[in-house]
């Protein structure tokens, strides 16, 4: 940002000061708790223009506006209305909730409701770290990103004596810079960056909308954002841990292939992926109950820890369930309900999700597998860069990569030459890579003979419902989902498979009103918004959950020529939308959400419903690399090599056929280890 910029953002708000304040107190008046303006409103719409001055003209509009023509059906209003509000209901340190206020008055605190038992955060260990002036010329193993995928591939090739350099385009943030924003968080959607990354400036993506391309960046919805930081989406995720069951693998045998769709089958079942989920589940830690549920596989040993403290707010559920006759389960949790690993228990804080676990007791990449892998001594990581391109051969065999990242200001760019390349960057950047990677043998990208690279992208359409309640229900014992129903997997007559639902993660107070207001419970803005949620935050609930989505191989990933990052590589392009089964399966879990919270208590209840814009992707993006037996189908074999590369691997969700109906960390975590296995055994 530069002088000029901030000096013109300062100036603005300054030289609009009356007007602004009379505008934000009009979102949020004061009463026997601060107005807006009072809170520190203008603080944080300062410190919001300096990330976004292309909202400076917005809020012009507003200054300018009559008072009479703002309201909902202005669009600049709902848009100015959520962001002042935003403010005020977040952390202190945004600027718009002095005194952090605005959570005495809704009931909220971000610790544990006994408080603390530790002294947090936890420092974060510096991680064996390469400067890019450092770089070996040549390395047995390069891995590319460092989540799920990207740790297995780490640990697996570092602890078989391979010498290896895992490339990730984030940076590795301490504990207390991710555990603490509530608005630059991965699971808000307040138009500003997370702190998780990746940052807005330099990595833009385009999509197709009609006949109109549009430029995201990657604080926009449709950007499908994956944490770009060390350990990937696995250091901020709820980390909900469930297996695929068999069914899963096997879609389109049992239920067909839908008009439209490319629905297919794994080349391998539940029962050859089972050793590898129960290693997943010990070596990096969930907790969890005696069943999976009734479409559940078998397994040959229980999780290793008893499941995470629930409270009221299960207990709630359990017999509203019973009076619905479902079946219920305890969530799986990458989370130590016990000290595990060395690590910390769980202290059941109100900031799990989207957050840095401040005692360390949340499971991910970082601490588990990438710490494995460094303890070596074989692997060394290197941050805030990307690979541009895979290096080929006269052969077109791969031989390297092209590494490009930034130093005090200063680009740069490397070629750094590999026995052995892993893909673990995530269905988008994944596919995007082999696209960038052209060669006189494969000129349309490696892997892409027959334009299967980048088709059939997948994440979760979700559906679900939010409920209020005569009485509190929110006990804010974190995480928050305690109990969930699995029934809905599949067995819904008419339909093609389905998803659990389980009661969702507690929400920052800046989030439940952005819940509250979508969902028609509390108006935007105004004295009944603020009293709305004052008596509903904790009197709100909300029951979510995923439903396994019939692929089409329309949904997918290009690379526009027209439009590069800063180092000049050609941008991911989306194009596509989901099938309209998912939006009915959705339809049909909304519906069950709703049933089980007015079983529960509920006095109102909105239920998710509407369209389905776009393509799918976000946290859980998957498919883009498909795994199979037919190289004209498929991108990956079953073990997930690019078909004719003995030398390059894939280990992220990009391989899954289909992304079931639940959170698919732990199947990433268990692929990976099977291909990284086959990998470690070929030599």
């Amino acid at each position: 940002m530069t002088e000029r910029a901030v000096t013109a953002q300062h100036a603005f708000v300054l030289a609009n000061d009356g007007r602004l304040r009379t505008l934000v107190d009009r979102v949020v008046p004061a009463d026997d708790h601060p107005s807006a303006a009072e809170a520190g409103a203008l603080d944080f719409l300062t410190t919001a223009l300096h990330e976004r001055p292309d909202w400076l003209d917005r809020l012009q509009t507003l200054v300018d506006a009559d008072d009479a023509d703002l309201d909902d059906d202005h669009p600049d209003w709902t848009w100015f209305a959520e962001l002042a509000s935003a403010g005020y209901y977040a952390d202190a340190a945004n600027g718009g909730n002095a005194g952090e206020r605005s959570w005495e008055m809704v009931g909220w605190q971000p610790g544990p409701p006994d408080g603390w038992s530790v002294a947090v955060p936890v420092p974060t260990a510096p991680p064996t770290v390469v400067h890019p002036a450092d770089l070996a010329p040549r390395y047995d193993a390069v891995v590319i990103g460092s989540g799920a995928g990207g740790g297995v591939a780490a640990c697996g090739l570092a602890e078989s004596g391979r010498r290896v350099l895992v490339v990730e385009a984030g940076q590795w943030p301490g504990t207390a810079e991710l555990s603490r924003d509530h608005i630059r968080n991965p699971r808000s959607s307040w138009g500003l960056a997370a702190r998780s990354g990746p940052a807005d400036d330099g990595h833009p993506r385009t999509v197709s909308e009609g006949r109109e391309r549009l430029l995201l960046r990657p604080s926009s919805p449709g950007w499908h954002s994956n944490a770009a930081t060390a350990g990937g989406g696995t250091r901020v995720y709820g980390a909900q841990a469930w297996r695929f069951g068999p069914r899963d693998f096997t879609m389109a045998s049992t239920y067909g292939v839908p008009a439209g769709s490319s629905l297919a089958d794994w080349p391998f079942g539940y029962d050859e992926l089972e050793r590898w989920y129960e290693r997943a589940e010990w070596e990096v830690g969930v907790s969890g109950g005696d069943t999976d549920g009734p479409w559940s596989g078998p397994r040959n040993r229980p999780f290793p820890m008893p499941p995470v403290r629930s409270g009221a707010a299960r207990q709630r559920l359990a017999d509203a369930a019973g009076v619905l006759g479902i079946s219920t389960v305890h969530v799986p949790l990458l989370v130590n309900s016990t000290p595990y690993l060395g690590r910390r228990a769980c202290e059941q804080c109100g900031m799990c999700v989207g957050f840095a676990c401040p005692v360390d007791a949340k499971n991910g990449s970082q601490n588990t597998m990438l710490t494995r892998a460094f303890a070596t001594g074989n692997a060394s990581i290197l941050l805030g860069s990307r690979v541009a391109r895979l290096r080929t051969d006269s052969s077109g065999k791969v031989v390297g990569v092209t590494i490009v990242g930034t130093v005090d200001g200063a680009d740069w760019r490397t070629e750094i030459d590999a026995a052995e390349v892993v893909l673990a960057a995530g269905a988008v950047e994944s596919a995007r890579l082999l696209l960038n990677s052209r060669s006189d043998q494969e000129p349309d990208g490696i892997g892409n003979g027959t334009d299967q690279v980048g088709r059939h992208l997948q994440g979760h359409v979700y559906g679900g419902a939010m409920g209020v309640f005569d009485d509190v229900v929110d006990d804010g014992l974190g995480p928050g989902p305690s109990i969930a129903t699995t029934d809905f997997r599949h067995g819904v007559d008419g339909q093609v498979g389905g998803g659990i639902l389980a009661n969702e993660f507690i929400a920052t107070p800046s989030n439940t009103y952005q819940y509250l207001v979508g969902a028609g419970l509390i108006p935007r803005s105004g004295l009944t918004s603020k009293h709305g949620m004052r008596d509903l935050a904790r009197r709100s609930m909300r029951i979510m959950g995923p439903i396994q989505e019939v692929t089409t191989a329309d949904a997918r990933v290009r690379v526009d020529p027209s439009v590069t990052d800063r180092y000049g590589t050609p941008v991911a392009w989306f194009s596509g939308g989901v099938h309209p089964e998912d939006v009915r399966a959705r339809d049909h879990t909304s519906a069950r959400s709703a049933d089980w919270l007015r079983a529960a208590g509920a006095t109102r209840v909105a239920e998710l419903r509407g369209p389905v814009h776009g393509t799918s992707g976000g946290q859980h993006q998957a498919g883009t690399l498909r795994m199979g037996t037919d190289p004209a189908t498929s991108v990956v074999d079953p073990s997930g090599r690019v078909w004719g590369h003995d030398e390059l691997r894939v280990a992220d969700g990009s391989v899954h056929v289909t992304n079931a109906g639940v959170n698919p960390v732990l199947t990433i975590f268990a692929t990976a280890m099977r291909t990284i296995d086959a990998m470690v055994r070929a030599g």
